[in-house]
């Protein structure tokens, strides 16, 4: 999952370990805690927050799409649930800082 970010869907991570879903959900409760599917969000939000903090984003429903969100207001809700505050936000902040 760290070295492919294409990886967006719980069912891809799991084809890739040769197990089901299930399986790998219950493997993850077991050694990390959570789910499979919080940590493939977890990397999207942090590969959300470098590009924003590189400058490389033009717009938010683009960036969203281009990480395996189906809308803005869903990218929206969980980068400001983990971040603390809106993507447009930390996109302002961003641009502003030197």
């Amino acid at each position: 999952m760290i070295a492919d970010r294409g990886l967006v869907r719980v069912d891809q991570v799991a084809a890739l370990g040769g197990l089901s879903a299930r399986s790998l959900q219950r493997l993850f409760a077991g050694y990390v805690g959570v789910s499979p599917k919080a940590v493939l969000a977890r990397y999207r939000l942090q590969d959300a927050a470098a590009a924003m903090d590189a400058g490389e984003v033009v717009d938010l429903a683009g960036l969203a799409a281009s990480l395996g969100w189906f809308d803005q207001a869903h990218f929206s809700r969980d980068f400001r649930a983990v971040v603390g505050v809106t993507p447009s936000a930390y996109l302002q902040r961003a641009r502003s800082a030197p």
